[in-house]
């Protein structure tokens, strides 16, 4: 229980707040703390429930001044789970779009999603560099690096962010730009809530009007074959073409179309902006094997998210993901075997196929690491049902034997809480995260920022009570 210094602290806080605070066993912090991830939440001392940067101000600074950590949830995605005592900064009241279609850019607030801004932009003939499903949070997307449904045209949507607003271990809201503050800027483009929680950010949009997409399912007994094709057609698609393929075992019930019910199902998702070439890209693929559904065509992007039919609902799971040098025959027989039909642990498997302008530093360079990697492999599996040390066992044995061609991994798709470790070798490369690692003791020596995966200034964590690092 709460002493009464510390109630007090707290009114003292909500009161330099226009949003409102949530305590654990009062009215709201369940709800409060609810997201699209049901397996990992959050449990802080204090939720402030930000409505502008003068309510994220605030938290930031009682968080410094009494020693305690810092994090940020927008739509709950990709949470992970933060010891009590700590304050959490509910970002969702922040969700302003606007778009200026004559200098082709959006500005967005922190608790935005995608589908925001493909609403705001499409009717000026522009998108944004989203992923495959809407209903992911903008802000952490980005800050992540941000894989793209067009990714291998455009890049990471981390290329293409213009400037952020954010506020710092000190308090203080920063408008970073590339000449404004180089250092802060290549950080938090690849550095994730590791500086600072950004407020919003401007990003470029690009003209597009329409793509050629969406998904082909075959029954999972072709497997070997559609594996096989997926790895020899990426091979010499140009980089308009982004696609991937997915395995998914659907149960036999209404909501799904009859032809998936109850089967174990490849599913292979392409994107183009080449309307004229798109159909012929996709046509050797009906060729392969008899398609149980087909729904490739030309769309709108606003329909982008059907292209991958992922769910949109609140749920329990767990996953991580490999960045692969190459497609190896032996990585495609360990994903069919291990993370396949008869996988010992049910698995989604998501096989995306990226180089293109993923594989070229941006015009002003940023964090993303292993630009070089050819594919990325995701396994995630639902926790509902199933122990989290089985599913990761089962998902680990997976990422033990493509291991020789392992780059790294991607902090888009890292969930739920590590085990103790230097995780973060695997989501930088050395002198990537030597830098970041420099630039935290410049921005956050006392690591306020550090429940999330955690770049720890020089020398760890200090003790309770420190100062916040010093600002340029």
């Amino acid at each position: 229980m709460a002493s009464d210094s510390t109630r007090n602290d707290f009114s003292d806080l909500e009161k330099q707040v226009r949003g409102p605070l949530f305590l654990p066993g009062r009215d709201g912090y369940e709800e409060e703390l609810s997201g699209f991830q049901t397996g990992f939440r959050h449990r802080p001392a204090v939720v402030v429930g930000a409505t502008g940067a003068e309510d994220v101000r605030a938290a930031v600074r009682f968080a410094a001044e009494h020693g305690t950590a810092v994090a940020v949830q927008s739509t709950g995605h990709g949470v992970t789970v933060l010891d009590e005592g700590g304050v959490l900064i509910t970002t969702g009241r922040m969700s302003g779009v606007t778009v200026d279609p004559r200098g082709g850019y959006a500005r967005i607030e922190a608790g935005a999603r995608w589908a925001q801004v493909v609403e705001r932009a499409e009717p000026h003939g522009l998108v944004p560099p989203s992923g495959s499903a809407g209903h992911v949070g903008v802000v952490g997307y980005t800050l992540a690096g941000g894989m793209g449904l067009l990714a291998r045209e455009f890049g990471y949507a981390a290329d293409h962010v213009r400037s952020l607003d954010v506020v710092t271990a000190d308090g203080e809201l920063r408008h970073v730009t590339a000449d404004s503050d180089p250092d802060l800027f290549w950080a938090l483009r690849g550095g994730r809530d590791n500086f600072g929680v950004v407020t919003s950010l401007e990003i470029d949009l690009q003209p597009v009007e329409r793509i050629h997409g969406g998904g082909m399912f075959f029954g999972s007994e072709h497997a070997a074959a559609l594996l096989d094709f997926f790895r020899e057609w990426t091979a010499r698609v140009p980089e308009t073409m982004t696609a991937s393929l997915g395995m998914i075992g659907y149960p036999p019930i209404p909501v799904f179309p009859e032809p998936l019910r109850g089967r174990h199902v490849v599913h292979v998702r392409f994107a183009t902006t080449d309307l004229t070439g798109g159909p012929a890209l996709v046509r050797p693929w009906r060729d392969v094997a008899p398609p149980l559904l087909d729904e490739v065509g030309e769309l709108p992007y606003r329909e982008a998210g059907s292209i991958y039919r992922e769910p949109d609902f609140a749920h329990a799971y767990d996953g991580n993901s490999v960045l692969l040098s190459e497609l190896d025959p032996a990585v495609l027989d360990a994903v069919r075997e291990l993370a396949g039909a008869d996988a010992p642990v049910p698995c989604i498997v998501d096989l995306r196929h990226l180089g293109g302008a993923l594989s070229r530093p941006p015009a002003v360079p940023n964090a993303v690491s292993f630009r070089e990697a050819r594919y990325i492999l995701r396994v995630l599996s639902s926790l509902d049902g199933h122990e989290l040390a089985d599913v990761r066992a089962a998902h680990e044995r997976l990422y033990d034997a493509v291991s020789p061609w392992t780059l790294g991994r991607s902090l888009n798709f890292v969930y739920g809480e590590r085990a103790p470790g230097d995780f973060r070798t695997e989501l930088y490369e050395k002198a990537v995260l030597d830098r970041l690692v420099s630039l935290k003791a410049v921005y956050d020596l006392a690591n306020l920022f550090r429940r999330n995966q955690n770049i720890e200034p020089p020398g760890g964590t200090p003790s309770v009570g420190s100062t916040g690092g010093k600002h340029r």
